[in-house]
């Protein structure tokens, strides 16, 4: 029990008094809902048939009473007008699901003059039975991490009543965040008893009087349930976030034109010298624009070199700098320790130590598994990687088993000695390595067919039991190991892998952003559904972003024929598509120059390149700070070939922004493919000209509906048709 301030003890004493007023009851499912018009709060108080309460204060007016001046009932959906000293407030409550366990409630205000904001409670409150919060208790999984979702994710314990998944529509507060200059970061959180959402305070510069402001608008569901098991919980959350979702308001994207993105960064990674480095007669591209102070890195090299491979294999045309890079791929291996370096030997004497991994021999423990995974997907290519990757398999696994396959995050490749133990005191050292681990072990395993392989693998990714949430170290290698787990379940059928591969996609889904930061710079770009690299990195990148969009692809291609849950489709389609759209904001050029970084922490920033930024932030803070990332030049790559459909000897190309799978095309019949995600939510499907070809009459129809689908004919000369999720789609043309 933590303590309480005095709007939770107040808010606590209100539901004491048996003879408090409903003037509202609503019965959905086994959820009963009242509500409460009581002095200077709005309560909604939703009881669990076990017998516990939450209290959602979803209108509050300071020092004063709220005067109730109408009411409108319509279908699920009531909605109350009040008055109050500081304005016109009203709420409208909607039951979603009708019979199901769901809440929505809205508010806005009007207030009656400017109105500083110094200080608003928190929106949950768990009053307990005859008013006593002490009588309670409970658990809180997840919460609001800096401009992540507001989310929070817990359960009521005692009584053992049930779970909640909480969803603050942020998006709708952005005129209140533009208008005070405020930020909807860490708006939602708090401690059991009093939780949820409190407004960002406003207190330089208040709210204009007269005009109307959303200041909430939460999601609830509901569960009966508290599980007792790890697996339980990850597959409820995954569900109540998939139910909210559903709920949640999402904005529109746009069709951006890819292949003309890629070959302006194509071009402009070529031709830039600020993207490369020479070092004894080979080229080495820089990790970020103009850093000729930082020696070459093989994880930056294979970051971009796998992608063009993708791109390569799509385009059926190989480009001339994969020949470089890969004649300089064997440099990075140390004979002495039978391994790959993370820095280029000949190079690691320029390393000036001005972070502590920037030192010879300061190994960061997932960058020795990341290049090695890179390299596998060479081998398995028939590159010249496999060797490079063999000869360094016998080095990881003596890391592995040295630190028990729970690895810190820095230590000294000769010795092993830990140079850095935890992430936090108390946080421990990278969790998703194992995962990341078991990836590259696998792919040994199908090099070579070696059981010794699968062994490591499985030993590695059973140390992730029990990590939960907190498995999540850094996105991409938490998404390849949900990847991997995937892969051995396949290979096992033991379903405990199955269920880990879960918990590391719902440490993913912790750490995105369900909001659009439509305030300040953040009108300038969409970022709804935008994932965060590091638990608590204070921005979105990237590198890790284009690494998990294309893990995500490799992870629905392994989940053909499994049946996975159907929340994870969902939720891994949606973030696909809104990257897709997103994506494209990460270069400088479609920016505004007033957004972008005057100081920049590594080599420069060049607004006219078509090379990414690092870093993209909340809403009054300038993009760019970080660097011009040039081993985040895999963004259009990976997109291109898993985005764009070509249909041999045909002039056009078909774009859907949903993953897709099972293309089939036979000369002089229709082509045929399948959108993946939920058959609920809609997708856009263009038919793309290519080389100045009038496009030919098409005929789409979807699944085996007889009834064409109409298209519309956009201002660039292609066919744009929305689908759903979930659907065969078959094109035939003439």
């Amino acid at each position: 029990m933590n303590g309480l301030s005095p709007w939770a003890v107040a808010a606590a004493n209100t539901f004491s008094d048996t003879d408090a007023s409903v003037i509202y009851t609503k019965t959905c499912g086994v959820y009963t809902f009242n509500i409460y018009c009581i002095d200077d709060s709005f309560w909604i108080l939703a009881e669990w048939p076990k017998g516990g309460k939450i209290a959602f204060r979803a209108a509050y007016s300071p020092g004063g009473e709220f005067e109730i001046k109408d009411k409108s009932e319509k279908d699920n959906q009531i909605t109350f007008q009040l008055n109050s000293i500081i304005g016109t407030t009203s709420v409208t409550i909607q039951f979603p699901g009708g019979e199901e366990n769901t809440l929505r409630y809205t508010t806005t205000l009007k207030p009656n003059t400017d109105l500083l904001i110094p200080f608003w409670p928190r929106d949950i409150v768990i009053p307990g039975k005859n008013g006593k919060p002490e009588n309670t208790a409970g658990e809180i999984k997840v919460n609001q991490v800096g401009t992540r979702s507001g989310m929070m994710y817990f359960s009521m314990t005692r009584p053992k009543a049930g779970s909640v998944l909480y969803l603050q529509n942020l998006t709708a507060l952005a005129d209140y965040n533009q208008q005070t200059e405020t930020s909807a970061g860490d708006t939602v959180g708090g401690q059991w008893p009093e939780m949820g959402f409190a407004l960002p305070p406003a207190i330089n510069i208040p709210l204009k009087a007269d005009k109307e402001v959303v200041i909430s608008d939460a999601i609830v569901v509901f569960n009966e349930e508290v599980p007792d098991e790890e697996a339980g919980m990850i597959e409820q959350y995954l569900n109540m976030l998939a139910q909210a979702y559903m709920l949640l308001p999402k904005p529109d994207t746009n069709y951006h034109i890819w292949p003309d993105i890629l070959e302006k960064g194509l071009h402009d990674l070529i031709e830039s010298p600020g993207c490369w480095s020479q070092v004894k007669g080979h080229s080495y591209f820089n990790a970020y624009v103009s850093d000729y102070t930082t020696p070459p890195e093989i994880m930056v090299q294979l970051a971009v070199l796998l992608p063009l491979e993708d791109y390569s294999d799509w385009a059926g045309k190989k480009v001339d700098i994969m020949r470089s890079i890969k004649e300089g791929l064997p440099n990075f291996y140390n004979k002495k320790l039978g391994t790959i370096m993370r820095w280029l030997p000949a190079a690691e004497d320029t390393l000036q130590g001005e972070e502590e991994q920037k030192k010879p021999l300061v190994m960061d423990s997932w960058y020795l598994h990341h290049p090695l995974l890179n390299l596998s997907r060479l081998a398995l290519k028939g590159e010249a990687a496999k060797q490079l990757f063999l000869d360094s398999l016998e080095y990881a696994i003596k890391v592995a088993h040295h630190f028990d396959y729970q690895w810190p995050v820095f230590y000294k490749m000769d010795t092993l000695e830990v140079l850095k133990a935890e992430t936090n005191p108390g946080k421990g050292g990278e969790k998703d390595v194992p995962g990341l681990y078991a990836h590259v072990m696998l792919q040994a395993y199908e090099l070579t067919g070696k059981k010794r392989y699968l062994n490591e693998a499985e030993t590695a990714a059973k140390k992730l039991q029990g990590l939960g949430f907190d498995v999540f170290y850094q996105a991409n290698n938490t998404v390849f190991s949900a990847g991997a787990l995937l892969r051995l379940y396949k290979i096992t059928n033991d379903k405990l892998y199955l269920d880990l591969s879960y918990m590391c996609l719902a440490s993913m889904f912790k750490n995105v952003r369900l909001w659009d930061c439509n305030y300040g710079y953040g009108k300038n770009f969409p970022s709804f559904f935008c994932l965060f690299p590091l638990n608590d990195a204070p921005y979105t990148a990237v590198y890790e972003e284009q690494e998990v969009f294309c893990a995500i692809h490799d992870y629905l291609r392994h989940a053909q024929g499994v049946d996975i849950l159907p929340s994870i489709s969902l939720l891994l389609a949606e973030y696909v598509k809104y990257l897709v759209n997103r994506a494209v904001y990460y270069y400088p050029t479609m920016l505004p120059k007033e957004m972008l970084s005057e100081e920049v922490k590594v080599g420069e920033l060049d607004a006219k390149l078509w090379i990414a930024l690092e870093d993209m932030h909340d809403g009054w803070e300038q993009s760019g700070q970080v660097g011009q990332e040039v081993y985040g030049a895999g963004n259009a790559f990976g997109i291109l070939p898993r985005h764009y459909l070509r249909v041999p000897d045909e002039h056009f190309m078909v774009f859907v922004d949903y993953p897709t799978t099972s293309f089939t095309y036979r000369k002089g019949a229709p082509i045929s493919f399948s959108t993946l995600g939920d058959n609920r939510l809609k997708t856009r499907m263009m038919i793309v000209e290519m080389d100045g070809h009038k496009l030919p009459k098409f005929t789409v129809t979807v699944d085996k509906d007889k009834e064409a689908l109409k298209g519309e004919l956009t201002k660039d000369g292609n066919m744009q048709y929305i689908v759903n999720g979930n659907q065969k789609i078959h094109i035939s043309w003439k």
